[in-house]
This record gives structure tokens, sequence and C-alpha cells, in this order.
């Protein structure tokens, strides 16, 4: 691997742009090189911007000299894609979901695990400061043990019919709101459980966007091995209070809550603390974090093991909310 790391971005779509443009801060250390999408005019148009080389088909991508893709796609090719680039030996960053079924899940890790590449899942809402402030506050043992979780992401979307494209379609978008949108509420949520999910239920619910085939909104709840208990509000149909936590913490000696930008950590003997991050460009810290990853070997937060859990509650939750009872997660075996 050469010292600037080579990437190549797999879909030229809107949330490529954002990666595009994360690579662009830190130019000493990684560069975009190509980009590929079957839309060629995008491909060209992204790689006029950045000085790389467009292509149609990331196949031939692939077989350029990039050291890394960073893969933007419609959720129900990214399986595809990511078995593509470990097998041609490339470290890969996929975009949530890493993929859209079980059995994807399986073939990704083990395509992974055969390669030897680094993948790690573009679980952008870890790199919020307050994320690490409560993981902190968690690990000191500041809250005791632990005893529920909640996470929250919801907003009134103004998606159309019209707009809506792939995310309209399970076929594609391998459910709705719940593995799109609410897919950051669930790799938060095992990321503050810090457990194994054993058993999930959950209710869905389509209150507003008739033109998707699936939910536009989700609760979810997460039993975990630890005896953590976690819930997931999530949906596109409503504008929640301004003052809505992105994630709360419940235990033995105390509580937490914060969104992006503030934390509040309460104890039962009185004691408060409030603070306040400067804001964070995520989709930056997570892009210079891989890059870094790849560098020196270190593993990613979140790789194709967390990213495959993650799925798994997921399609749990759908299981549970079609057959109205609990179901139990026999865990991965990974």
């Amino acid at each position: 691997m050469t010292e600037q790391l080579r990437v190549g971005i797999i879909g030229a779509g809107g949330i490529a742009g954002l990666h595009a443009e994360a690579y662009a801060q830190i130019p000493d250390a990684a560069r975009v090189t190509a980009v590929s999408d079957i839309d060629l005019p995008a491909a060209e148009a992204m790689s006029g911007k950045l000085g790389a080389t467009p292509y149609e088909d990331y196949h031939a991508m692939l077989a350029a000299e990039v050291d890394a893709v960073d893969i933007c796609l419609p959720h129900h090719l990214h399986a595809d894609a990511v078995v593509a680039a470990a097998r041609a030996g490339k470290h890969i960053l996929c975009e949530k979901p890493l993929c859209t079924t079980p059995d994807e899940a399986a073939v990704v890790r083990r395509a992974v695990a055969e390669a030897g590449v680094t993948l790690m899942c573009a679980h952008n809402q870890l790199f919020l400061p307050a994320v690490a402030a409560a993981k902190e506050h968690i690990a000191a043992g500041e809250l005791g043990d632990i005893y529920e979780v909640r996470t929250n992401d919801a907003f009134r979307t103004g998606m159309t019919a019209e707009s809506a494209g792939w995310r309209a379609r399970t076929a594609t978008a391998g459910g709705g709101e719940l593995i799109d949108t609410g897919y950051h509420p669930s790799y938060l949520l095992l990321h503050l459980a810090d457990g194994q999910p054993t058993q999930v239920t959950a209710m869905l619910a389509n209150h507003r966007l008739d033109f998707l085939e699936a939910e536009d909104s989700a609760q979810v709840l997460v039993r975990f091995d630890n005896g953590v208990v976690g819930n997931i509000a999530t949906s596109w149909a409503y504008q929640p209070p301004s003052d809505t936590e992105r994630f709360s913490v419940f235990g033995s000696k105390g509580s937490l809550r914060g969104g992006g930008e503030w934390l509040r950590l309460e104890t039962i003997d009185g004691g408060s603390r409030a603070r306040r991050f400067p804001a964070v460009d995520t989709f930056g810290a997570e892009i210079a974090h891989f890059v870094r990853c790849v560098s020196t070997g270190e593993r990613p937060p979140h790789t194709e093991i967390e990213g495959s859990v993650v799925l798994e509650v997921i399609m749990a939750a759908y299981r549970s909310a079609e057959s109205g009872r609990v179901v139990g997660l026999s865990g991965l075996g990974v």
C-alpha cells in the first residue's frame, strides 16, 4: 500500500458526496482516485471534482490501483460489492446497513475473513462526542450496574413517492425505516448496552408514508445477556420535541442522557453534571478513523461482526412484528 491511501468510491449518490468531502479533509492520508456508478455521467461528475478516474463497472475499478473502497450503494447491492472488494484484496468502508439478510451477512463475514482485509461499518454516530463521553462514564462505573438503555432517531421526512426511489421497495431497501434511519439507534443501542442481544420484540407502523411497502416507524425492545433491556424508537413520520435525547442510560447509581453535542449525568446521591461539546463532522471523524485503521492495523469500532449483529436484531424485529411474538436470538457463532 502506498503511504497515501488510494480510495475508490462505489456509488455516486448523495451520501457519496459527504464521504468525498471527508476524504478531502485528510489529503496527506488519503485521496479518492476512482469513482464508479452504473450512471456513468454521475461517476464522471464526481470524478471531475475530485481529480479521480470514473468507472461504470466497479469490478473494473477493483482491478485498478486502489487500496480501499467506500461502498455507498443502495442497500441490496452492499453484499455483492463487499464480497467482490474483499476478494480483490481491498479494504472496505461500507455504509449502513452491512447487507440485508443474515445469509448475506454470513457470506460477507466469510469473504472478509478469507481475504484478511479490514472492513469497517460506517456507523458515524459512534463518533459523536456525547457517545464517547457516555461510554467513559459507564466504563468508570459512575452509573453502577446498567439496567436499561434507550435510543431515539426520529424526524418528519420530506420524502415523497417520487423521491423515495429504491427506498420505497422492500426488495431493494431490505425493509422500511427501521433498516434505514433506524439502523443508527440500533447500532448505538448495542454500543451502549455492551452485551449480546438474546431476545427481540417489536411493533411497526406506517403512520404517514403509505407509498412505502414497509414501515415508517418502529418501536423495538431488546434483551441482552448482561441483563440490560434496551428500547429503540425510530420514525420518519413525526418530528419529536426539540429536547428529545438521542440516548439514555439508566443504572443502579444514576442515569445519563445525551444528544449530539450535550450530555447530562445525574446520580442517586443528588449529584449532577452537564457537559457541552463542540460540533463534530461525524462523517469526517468516521473516515479519518477508517484510514487510520487501515494504516495501523487497528480494529475498527464496528466491523462485519458488529454489523451482522445489528442486522440480526433488525431482522428479528421484523419477524417479531409479523408474528406478534418475542424472538429469541441464538447468536452468530462468530
